[in-house]
């Protein structure tokens, strides 16, 4: 027989709030389960230039409060001429890339000809919002598309929303936890027709400025020689920035921060003066 209830006790829709009125208590008592921890992968970023696209991320991965990884891959190519950079859920986010570049192989074989950029963008759209189930319990995708338009011959950049929306972005795109805080610094930074050398640095700083103010971003580490992934996608493809140049770059960068840090701290001081806590 099934239960009655007046205007005032009626749970409606809330199935444990049913449970809780019949005496058989919410399904999930409050506090007494811990949350899943997932591992996930954080701030990304993509900045077109006047020979292409850069896409960088750093490499940290956190399972809540706690470092999971601390040398994950974010940026993958997609295929010659486009790549894909992750952030939200790392195992669902990895595995929607092998199966992204598994179907433009998969195209190129059977059509004999390369999908156009914009027939990417719409066919990972699909992906993302086919994932959106996953994406309500938890485990959301926010991927990155850039690549180099060989029709158009210019580089062009996609970013998603959790549904599958497909915005196109005219300068730069920027996605994860850090991603407020870099999208700031590229666009104070941003030029049109910036050179490779000046988009890389930028990138680089976007990254850096993200993990000062974002737990979830890993800076470099020059301890255990850990830095971001960086690549340019242009007329030539997809290629990965060597190590050791973004390694110097961040080396750079540090002296530049630490000099201006110096000189601060410096015309701040009196004369004769012990600087102030």
């Amino acid at each position: 027989m099934l239960p009655r209830f007046d205007v005032d006790t009626d749970p409606g829709p809330d199935f444990a709030g049913l449970l809780t009125r019949v005496g058989l208590g919410a399904p999930v008592p409050d506090g007494s389960v811990e949350p899943m921890q997932l591992t996930h992968g954080t701030t990304v970023v993509s900045i077109r230039y006047a020979d292409g696209v850069v896409m960088a991320g750093d490499r940290r991965a956190t399972s809540g409060n706690l470092i999971s990884h601390r040398s994950i891959e974010k940026v993958f190519p997609a295929d010659n001429h486009s790549g894909v950079a992750i952030a939200g859920a790392a195992g669902p986010a990895i595995e929607m890339v092998r199966l992204f570049q598994l179907q433009l192989e998969h195209y190129e074989k059977v059509e004999g000809a390369y999908l156009s950029l914009e027939g990417k963008a719409n066919q990972l759209s699909v992906m993302v919002r086919n994932h959106l189930p996953a994406a309500m319990q938890g485990l959301a995708v926010v991927p990155l598309f850039a690549g180099y338009d060989t029709r158009r011959q210019a580089g062009r950049l996609f970013q998603y929303d959790v549904t599958g929306g497909r915005y196109e972005e005219s300068d730069y795109a920027t996605t994860g936890s850090g991603s407020l805080h870099a999208g700031t610094v590229v666009k104070i930074g941003y030029r049109e027709g910036l050179t490779r050398e000046a988009t890389l640095d930028l990138a680089i700083s976007a990254l850096f400025q993200a993990a000062d103010a974002d737990s979830a971003t890993g800076g470099p580490d020059l301890v255990r020689g850990i830095y971001p992934t960086v690549a340019t996608i242009t007329n030539d493809g997809f290629e990965r920035v060597p190590e050791d140049q973004v390694a110097e770059r961040f080396r750079e960068l540090i002296e530049d921060l630490t000099a201006v840090e110096t000189s601060t701290v410096t015309a701040a001081t009196e004369p004769g003066e012990e600087p102030r806590s």
